[in-house]
């Protein structure tokens, strides 16, 4: 019996090939199968779909009675199978890194509507990491929706040749030459789209071969693309599409032409899916979901980080999220190094005016990032292990004069170096960059040796002989080419190495340029994705703003991504939920366009922490903090209801103090102006609000010290020792600044609260307010000793020295039990006094190469 059940079982899965499920469930009636076998392979169906969408990872946001027909690939499947194999033979594993592509490309599938449904027009958006292998995903994606009947393949790479290219040569290799008898191509390696004569040799009933179009986002290009497909409209009625976006924040969202190119195509195509693969989607989730747009209304789907991945925040670090020990954070690591601001006009025209005649100078730390970058490709030879490939990424200016005036004096330092190899003196200094450089990151904590100096000399010649000088932008044709051997290469460019092309073996990075908004500053960032054989050796060239930039960047992320996270656990769909995106006062989170529906930020703090992590070190600024606390600890004390604690204990509470002492201590406070989180006006609004509401009148206030340091007075009999909070360390300190990262654990969060809080978790903390406190604030005080030396361990740290003691200042916000009264603010960027360079779209309207 159990056989026979099988076997209709699988009459049942073939029947699914060509019919949606609940139409092949009628086929099976109509066959004459029992009711009750019926429902048994229902039944059976059903357990795979739930495991389909229990998947641990991805998670997914989806809107709801989307009917999950795909339960993974099947015996006869042609396309998958031969990815899989062509990954096994690159040496991926298929216990692990294949059966996680298996799995998250199965759930995107999933998503997708089955191709044999009348009509259907799906809209969804995957979330990736930059060079996180979203490619790859969407190959796979591809391949089973081409096992599965899937027809035409529509795949829309960037704005440039080269990426679309890449594109193209990547799925040939992983898609079309393993199967040629299975595939069609409207475009190939040299040529984007060109009108044929005859659709129907493509989509007619005789060809039963899948169609595969890679295209730019170039509007002469999609405007051929969507006049050929509107002529072949009587062929496509049964041509079930998939349209693959990749950098679908890029040139898609709020533009004038490609916009709606991509959409009347869509028009063309009456069963057809669109999803979008971005690593930053800050501009697809702030697209009207009500408009008929390309907001990914059906599924978001989050991909996991890939093991070994190297994203922004293993890089740069990142601030502590609501519920975050401080500790637990990672400061990143070690790879970062500073360019002095007295470098940029070496490196960069300060003015429009300036780049006629611009001639760069090799500044130290320029001279410097090229001499490791050889030295790492030396050291990667002596290993003999992972990417052939060795390239440095030189990225200062968008314009591509500057690019080019780069050539000879890169040339000048190719030649010296190559004539000095010999000199004493020129050795020594190298052997001390290669010893301190490894001092810094050392090779055992990625798992590699450290190759010696006296190792890596013989290679140096060699390296230096096959070391070519690239200008890789829109006006050259020199070109990256990874094709034909291994390449050692300094690459100078700007928007055509930005985004999406994958610079193969890039250990060294030198990057100056400076942009205005998140998505465009996060897909800079060439130097993330994997270092196999190499991870110890990579290092960045930049300025200390701009790795401030990199490390609030990596928060949003995170954030992000936990925001989506959220959502799935409390069952909302694309259409009812909101990503906050936290916003940073010389950045914005995308292009103004990009952001019309989205005009107001609501600033709701029912919940939250806030915290004070950014300082001014000069005496009166602080003076002035220091009067504010002091004058705040005096009037909760003869206001308030009862105080708890003693200095023994390093810590007071006291409770039941009128909302008007905090909101007047807001008023004196002075909040550094880099952070916009806090907003005095904002914070003081939104306690007002609560108020006329009838909560937030009264509020604990909490003083935690540390029984390591010297006593600091609030007021007679209340005094704790300094808190040791270290700062961010940079090679070149911003005067009158400091970053301490953290300042609450999330202990302090609780101080007030009664019972045992010691592993109560940040959702526990809000649940337990809820009870105990459900309408009374908390406003904690830090005094922090203003040397504050970091343990001996943390290179990342620095002394805070500040030229007075530091009061830090945190806020905990009881979650309204009825939803929340907020302050609406929209926040614009304070653009700072340099000058920006965005992205480059004339490409998108010129004609088409």
């Amino acid at each position: 019996m159990t056989d026979e059940f099988d076997d209709m079982y699988e009459t049942f899965k073939a029947i699914l090939d060509a019919f949606p499920p609940s139409e092949a469930v009628k086929r099976l009636e109509l066959m004459g199968v029992r009711e009750d076998v019926i429902q048994q392979i229902r039944d059976r169906h059903e357990q795979q779909t739930i495991r389909i969408k229990e998947l641990e990872e991805p998670h997914a946001v989806v809107l709801g009675n989307r009917d999950t027909w795909y339960t993974g690939p099947q015996p006869k499947d042609k396309c998958w199978p031969a990815i899989e194999q062509l990954l096994i033979k690159d040496g991926w594993s298929k216990d692990t890194a294949i059966r996680n592509l298996d799995d998250s490309s199965t759930r995107v599938v999933s998503l997708l509507n089955h191709p044999k449904e009348k009509t259907f027009s799906t809209r969804g958006l995957v979330v990736g990491y930059v060079q996180s292998g979203k490619t790859t995903n969407f190959t796979s994606v591809m391949a089973k929706a081409a096992d599965r009947g899937y027809k035409l393949f529509i795949v829309l790479a960037g704005i440039h040749n080269g990426l679309r290219r890449q594109t193209q040569a990547r799925l040939v290799q992983q898609l079309v030459e393993p199967n040629p008898s299975l595939w069609s191509q409207l475009t190939d390696l040299d040529k984007d789209f060109t009108p044929t004569a005859n659709p129907a040799s493509y989509f007619g009933n005789s060809n039963k071969t899948h169609v595969l179009c890679v295209v730019k986002k170039n509007a002469t290009v999609l405007r051929k693309l969507a006049v050929w497909l509107d002529k072949a409209a009587d062929y496509l009625k049964d041509c079930p599409a998939l349209i693959i976006d990749d950098e679908a924040d890029q040139a898609t969202v709020a533009t004038k032409s490609i916009n709606p190119l991509i959409l009347s195509m869509m028009k063309s195509l009456p069963r057809s899916a669109y999803v979008g693969y971005t690593a930053s989607p800050f501009a697809n989730l702030l697209i009207d979901p009500s408009a008929e747009d390309l907001y990914p209304r059906d599924f978001v789907v989050n991909l996991p980080k890939p093991a070994g991945h190297f994203g922004t925040e293993v890089l740069f670090g990142r601030y502590a999220l609501d519920g975050e020990d401080p500790d637990q954070v990672d400061d990143g690591h070690d790879m970062i190094r500073s360019v002095p601001d007295d470098d940029i006009p070496c490196v960069r025209p300060v003015t429009k005016d300036d780049v006629e005649g611009f001639e760069p100078v090799i500044t130290d730390t320029l001279r410097r990032a090229v001499e490791y970058f050889w030295l790492v490709t030396a050291a990667r030879r002596v290993r003999r292990t992972g990417n052939p490939h060795n390239t440095m990424l030189i990225h200062t200016s968008v314009n591509t004069a500057v690019h080019n005036s780069f050539e000879r004096p890169l040339q000048r330092l190719l030649h010296r170096t190559a004539e000095t190899l010999t000199d004493a003196t020129f050795l020594s200094r190298l052997r001390d960059l290669w010893d301190q450089e490894t001092a810094r990151v050392p090779a055992e904590d990625f798992g590699e040796t450290k190759v010696a100096f006296d190792d890596l000399v013989p290679e140096l010649p060699g390296v230096l002989r096959s070391c070519r000088i690239i200008m890789d932008n829109s006006s050259s044709e020199a070109r990256l080419d990874y094709e034909n051997g291994p390449v050692v290469a300094i690459a100078v460019g700007g928007n055509t190495l930005s985004r999406g092309l994958t610079l193969e073996g890039l250990s060294v990075s030198y990057f100056v340029r400076a942009v205005s908004a998140y998505d465009t500053l996060l897909q800079m960032g060439r130097w993330f994705g994997f270092r196999n054989g190499y991870a110890d050796l990579p290092r960045i060239w930049m300025t200390d703003e701009l790795a401030e930039w990199f490390r609030h960047l990596a928060t949003v992320e995170t954030e992000m991504r936990r925001d989506i996270d959220i959502y799935i656990t409390e069952s909302e769909t694309p259409l009812t939920f909101a990503v906050r995106l936290r916003t940073h006062p010389a950045l914005r989170v995308t292009a103004a366009a990009k952001m019309r529906d989205a005009v107001t930020a609501a600033s709701s703090y029912g919940g939250k922490r806030v915290q004070t992590h950014y300082f001014h070190t000069n005496k009166d600024w602080l003076g002035g903090n220091t009067i504010a606390a002091r004058d705040l600890v005096a009037a909760a004390l003869t206001t308030a209801v009862r105080v708890e604690g003693r200095s023994t204990e390093e810590r007071f509470v006291i409770r039941g103090v009128p909302y008007d002492v905090v909101t007047d201590f807001l008023a004196n406070y002075k909040f550094h102006e880099k952070s916009p989180e806090n907003d005095a006006d904002l914070i003081s609004g939104y306690i007002r609000k609560r108020v006329a509401a009838g909560s937030l009148r009264r509020w604990n206030i909490a003083i935690v010290g540390s029984s390591a340091g010297e006593p600091f007075e609030f007021a007679p009999g209340v005094s704790v020792g300094r808190n040791l909070r270290s700062r961010v360390a940079t090679t070149t300190p911003t005067p009158d600044f400091a970053d301490i990262k953290t300042l609450m654990s999330r202990r302090d969060a609780a101080v007030d609260l009664a019972g045992d809080t010691a592993k109560l978790t940040e959702k526990g903390i809000i649940d337990e307010r809820r009870v105990q406190l459900p309408d009374t604030g908390l406003l904690v005080l830090y005094p922090i000793d203003k040397t504050s030396e970091p343990d001996p361990g943390k290179t990342r740290r620095a002394p805070l020295n500040a030229e007075e003691d530091v009061i830090g200042v945190g806020l905990v916000f009881p979650e309204p039990p009825h939803g929340d009264s907020t302050v609406e603010k929209y926040i614009s960027a304070k653009l700072p006094g340099v000058r920006l360079e965005d992205e480059d779209f004339s490409l998108l309207e010129g004609e088409d190469a």
